[in-house]
């Protein structure tokens, strides 16, 4: 197990995203925006200048985290815009040296039942972008944010069984703020531990979010991990247990509290929610030194654990 993250929860340049990771004493990241815009989406010139610093400072991309089929994509609009990003993203991800891709399964079609979401659509969709992908030994990872596999476990399991290859990036905190759509009307919140341990055995990389859905304001008030509904320490200590060898990958979302983005303390609260993280895997008994590297976790990308 190693541990990364969002770096641009911490800064929009690279050169604060950088340092933030160096802070941390972290030699990995998992790579999205860069002044405001998906690595895949930077002009060549803005890409190259990237690649140049973060060799400079000997820090590896362990993760694209493209925008291919996210929540701002709606599955009944064309699919050229993804089929787009997927090839652009490719000889990118070659260029950093990284082998897995973070994307979604498309936008919930609000208004629509559970049964009523376009799902063959959605399979057939990701069983492309998956090929793409694994015609160059690149792994797709699914995350459980906005999107039709988010809606619950049981629609992320429907999409394991929909799409040969297809593993899974469990985010702890999305759950806290998205609705249970396996569930009757009025429809609950999900419950993170419950979510874990139905994919458990398809996780490939672990997003640490933390937080609290409150019912009054209807919004979700991110936390430092360990502070919030998403069961963050009983989760890493399972993970811990079982022998889990993937990444911790943290996403703080802290930010979005304040609804301003002051740059000193975004960066600071990025450093101080990867310390947290570290200071808890140090009381779960992990210690840095069994860190295991991703290119050893990659050897074999296709397989169960």
């Amino acid at each position: 197990m190693y541990l990364t993250g969002l770096t641009d929860e911490a800064a929009e340049s690279i050169d604060e995203q950088i340092r933030a990771t160096q802070a941390l004493g972290w030699r990995r990241i998992e790579a999205r925006h860069v002044d405001g815009r998906n690595l895949h989406d930077l002009s060549d010139a803005a890409f190259e200048r990237v690649c140049e610093k973060l060799n400079a400072a000997d820090i590896q991309v362990d993760c694209l985290a493209s925008a291919v089929g996210n929540w701002a994509k709606r599955i009944d609009e064309p699919f050229e815009s993804s089929l787009a990003e997927a090839e652009r993203a490719i000889p990118r991800m070659k260029r950093l040296g990284t082998r897995v891709v973070r994307v979604m399964s498309f936008a919930v079609l609000e208004g629509r039942a559970p049964e009523d979401q376009m799902q063959e659509e959605r399979f057939a969709r990701l069983r492309e972008i998956c090929r793409m992908f694994a015609a160059h030994d690149l792994l797709v990872l699914h995350e459980n944010c906005a999107n039709y596999g988010g809606m619950g476990h049981p629609f992320t399991l429907k999409l394991l069984e929909n799409v040969p290859g297809l593993k899974l990036v469990f985010d702890t905190g999305n759950p806290l703020f998205l609705d249970d759509r396996a569930q009757p009307a009025p429809l609950p919140k999900q419950d993170s531990w419950e979510f874990y341990a139905a994919v458990k055995n398809h996780i490939a990389r672990v997003h640490i979010k933390d937080g609290v859905w409150d019912r009054a304001s209807q919004q979700m008030r991110f936390t430092f991990p360990g502070e919030g509904g998403g069961q963050v320490r009983r989760i890493v200590s399972d993970l811990l247990q079982s022998g889990y060898d993937g990444a911790l990958s943290i996403e703080p979302n802290l930010r979005l509290n304040q609804g301003g983005d002051d740059p000193s303390a975004r960066l600071e609260n990025y450093v101080e929610f990867g310390r947290r993280v570290m200071r808890l895997l140090d009381d779960l008994g992990w210690r840095a030194s069994e860190a295991v590297e991703p290119e050893r976790l990659l050897e074999d990308g296709d397989r169960d654990r």
